[in-house]
């Protein structure tokens, strides 16, 4: 591989989120310590991840733009995700994987 050459992102699994302006949480599929988030709403989404059932995130987490998608380590041990959006509706996608998308 050459010099600042990075690996393929490898999905392992997606799952999806109808998100709202109210915080809604999901279980993430096991399969690599990546995590691509994509957002096709036309809000603002706020992300969070977490170890447990009960991960709620709030308008101060990580923000993920509309119609963008953003590359996370989210680690092995990290299996719920949670996402509110500033307004409207939408789904927002969670694909767990390895490697990178650029």
């Amino acid at each position: 591989m050459s010099t600042g050459a990075s690996l393929p992102f490898r999905p392992a699994g997606t799952v999806v989120i109808g998100a709202s302006a109210a915080a809604a949480s999901i279980a993430l599929p096991p399969g690599g310590s990546s995590m691509l988030v994509y957002n096709s709403t036309t809000s603002v989404a706020f992300i969070r991840f977490g170890m447990v059932g009960d991960t709620t995130a709030q308008i101060s987490d990580t923000p993920v733009p509309p119609g963008a998608r953003m590359l996370f380590d989210a680690g092995r041990l990290v299996t719920t995700a949670s996402v509110v959006l500033a307004s409207g509706t939408g789904s927002v996608f969670f694909t767990r994987g390895d490697g990178s998308v650029y």
